[in-house]
């Protein structure tokens, strides 16, 4: 039936739009370091721009520091330059074995805006969901109009639109408490 269309359409939107604002999540620092900031660095291996984890064993040693290995010694200072130049927001430190990268540790302001962040996050994603909704109540209504379902038929898809849409918006407010509550933890 087409009104069963409609359903798992708004389901998939809404379900893209979940993994949208994950997506924006990861953005957000919390207290704890991740590799992935040093995705997007190339080193200069023998003329060709390289990704840093091709040339060298990069490991979290905790929260905040990164230690990366180069697999040839002579890697190391065009390893140091990259990360130099790539503005990361850290100081490479250079022992002669490996490169160390020491995060310093979030600020209250700073966790406290990472919060802020991910709420406003969440709104979008919230607003993006009411649209989702409307878009499924427009088409349920042209149904309507068209003759192809009944009143009666179109005000329980109304209320299974509104259900889905609080059950979507329900998930968006978990996941913004969960990243609220990873940005603020010390």
């Amino acid at each position: 039936m087409e009104l069963d269309l409609i359903y798992e359409t708004q389901k998939e939107h809404i379900d893209k739009s979940l993994a949208s604002l994950k997506r924006d999540f990861s953005t957000i620092r919390s207290g704890k370091v991740s590799v992935s900031v040093l995705d997007n660095i190339k080193v200069d291996y023998y003329g060709t721009p390289t990704p840093l984890n091709q040339v060298a064993t990069v490991l979290l040693n905790d929260a905040t520091t990164i230690s990366i290995t180069p697999w040839e010694k002579p890697m190391l200072k065009a390893i140091e330059h990259a990360i130099g130049s790539a503005n990361i927001g850290v100081n490479p430190n250079n022992d002669g074995e490996s490169v160390k990268l020491f995060f310093p540790p979030m600020t209250t302001e700073q966790r406290k805006e990472g919060a802020k962040q991910a709420k406003t996050m969440g709104d979008k994603a919230k607003v993006a969901i009411r649209n989702i909704r409307k878009d499924a109540n427009d088409k349920v209504k042209k149904l309507e109009k068209d003759k192809e379902i009944t009143e009666d038929e179109a005000k329980k898809a109304y209320d299974e639109v509104q259900k889905i849409t609080d059950e979507g918006v329900k998930k968006v407010d978990v996941a913004v408490k969960e990243k609220e509550a990873e940005v603020l933890k010390i």
